[in-house]
Parts: structure tokens; sequence; C-alpha cells
């Protein structure tokens, strides 16, 4: 894994704010977000927009291209009402759809049951899909315990 530093935004969002009274030196170690791994068409500008997002968030995006992305959430067991464009990996957990970087560091600071996130459809303004007038839309966690609300969004920004 290649070593980088994250944003200020990312720092404050993974709750790791240093206060402002103390300086960070370069060697101090710099708190890193673990790899995701994105499967999407080649051709959908919408997921690499989403990777865009997650990459400004301090996450490094490894980008693969299957043929038959059906059959990637078929393995990792994503259920078909929640399918989005793209899906990913990340440290155990499955990301479906246009799921907002916070959501993400929220799963993996709390790491509840489940087998992960997802952000069914493309909703209007969700990470990726900035380009209309920001809908209101759910973050569902999912597993084998069912669905639930795990966060509700309007565009980028938490409700």
């Amino acid at each position: 894994m290649n070593s980088f530093r994250p944003t200020r935004r990312a720092i404050l969002v993974a709750g790791i704010a240093v206060p402002l009274s103390r300086s960070i030196t370069p060697t101090r170690a710099q708190p890193t977000f673990p790899v995701i791994v994105l499967y999407k068409s080649s051709t959908c500008t919408c997921c690499q927009r989403w990777a865009d997002h997650l990459i400004t968030a301090g996450f490094e995006v490894q980008v693969k291209t299957p043929a038959n992305l059906a059959e990637i959430r078929k393995e990792l067991g994503v259920p078909t009402e929640l399918a989005s464009c793209h899906t990913a990996q990340v440290n155990g957990y499955i990301l479906e759809g246009h799921v907002p970087a916070d959501a993400v560091v929220r799963l993996l600071q709390e790491r509840p049951p489940a087998s992960g996130l997802a952000v069914p459809g493309m909703p209007a303004g969700s990470p990726g899909m900035e380009a209309n007038a920001p809908e209101i839309y759910d973050v569902v966690l999912f597993g084998p315990k069912g669905l639930s609300v795990y966060d509700r969004y309007r565009g980028l920004s938490r409700l």
C-alpha cells in the first residue's frame, strides 16, 4: 500500500483530530485508511467520480473492471434490491453504490456485525452523482440480520 497523507477533512471525519496547540512532525505516523477495491464498468463515469470522492477523503482505491458485475454482487451476497452501478470491498465489508466516505469511515470505526453498506439506485447528489439537485437518500446496513437504515443524507450532508 502506498503511503499518503489524508486530507484535513478525512482526519476530522475519522475522529482523529489533533488539538491545534500540538504540532505534527514529519516523523509522526500519519493515520491511514484501508484500501477499497472497487468493481465497476470500464465506461462508467459516475463510478470513477465516487472513487475520486473516496480518494479525496483519504482512501486508496484499486479499480477492477470485471466482465460481469452482477456475478461479483452475487458472489459477495449483495441483495438484489440494493444493487447499484458499482460494488466495492473494504476490510471485510461490502459497499454497494454511492456510499459517502464519512459513512464508510463510521462503518470501519463501529465495526457492526453486518455484510456492508448500500445506497440503492443512483440518488441525485450522492457522491459521484453531484450534477443534479440533491435528493434525500438512505445508507442501508445489510447482512444476515436483514436491512436497516444506517444513516440518511441529502447530497453529501448527513441529516
